[in-house]
């Protein structure tokens, strides 16, 4: 077993270089021999079904697992935000943003951070009185708080409520141009791969099974051809058949 914590000489471009990973629970093998790389100010979303190792994969390039085989390459400045927010409930949102950094102008930091996901105003806040996008740009802030190379998201819109997401989207759109750092989103929805990548993976059997580049100007909106093609072809590497519409009748007409 091989894991690294930093980039080397000869691979700085990239903040992620992956080669042979397998993970192993028990007999199960849920990454098998899977290859990636992810380039400096890259953002690239990975899709599959549950269970397909997509977390698992996270975990491992956050130095969170490390029972693994392979040779696991990753920039050492990461932040990660989680599906869940996962604040302590007993310390003010400001104390959440920086828990575990050194200490040093740690409110200073806080209020910064907390500043560019729009909640300068909360800081003071305990975590129960947050709402649910509150305390999801809480933990976003903890992960940007330390200026990192890498950020990593585990479905961090998963629970929110549609208008909610959007916003959310939004967010981390505005502070990935600002910032340009390489970002690993795991999600399950497509159109958010396609909204916020540059480069979308589908995983399966445990390794990366297709990938598309995503080459629309952004901001994108969806429905454009190119957007349909793309998350059609998408759908169609998850298994997932595009629904038909039963208000609208088959045509009778014969080219």
């Amino acid at each position: 077993m091989t894991m690294h914590s930093s980039v080397t000489t000869s691979r700085q471009g990239l903040a992620v270089s992956v080669q042979g990973l397998t993970r192993r629970f028990g007999e199960r093998t849920v990454i098998d021999r899977l290859d990636l790389d992810i380039r400096r100010g890259e953002f690239v979303a990975l899709l599959g079904a549950s269970g397909c190792g997509k977390s698992t994969l996270l975990r491992i390039l956050a130095d969170l697992d490390h029972d693994i085989e392979g040779d696991v390459l990753v920039s050492p400045r990461r932040g990660i935000a989680f599906q869940s927010p996962r604040l302590f409930p007993w310390k003010r949102v400001w104390s959440n943003v920086v828990a575990g950094l050194p200490a040093g102008r740690d409110r200073a930091r806080a209020d910064a951070a907390l500043g560019e996901v729009g909640l300068a105003h909360r800081g003071d806040a305990w975590p129960k009185d947050l709402s649910g996008g509150e305390a999801q740009r809480a933990s976003l802030a903890r992960a940007l708080v330390r200026n990192p190379d890498l950020l990593l998201l585990d479905e961090p819109f998963g629970a929110l409520d549609a208008l909610t997401r959007l916003k959310a989207q939004a967010l981390v759109a505005d502070l990935w141009q600002k910032h340009r750092q390489a970002v690993l989103l795991v999600t399950h929805d497509v159109e958010e791969a396609l909204l916020l990548a540059d480069r979308v993976l589908v995983m399966r059997n445990g390794i990366v099974a297709h990938e598309a580049a995503v080459g629309l100007p952004r901001p994108r909106p969806p429905g454009t051809l190119e957007f349909n093609r793309l998350r059609l072809q998408l759908l169609d590497w998850l298994g997932v058949a595009e629904p038909v519409d039963p208000s609208i009748e088959p045509s009778d007409e014969h080219e």
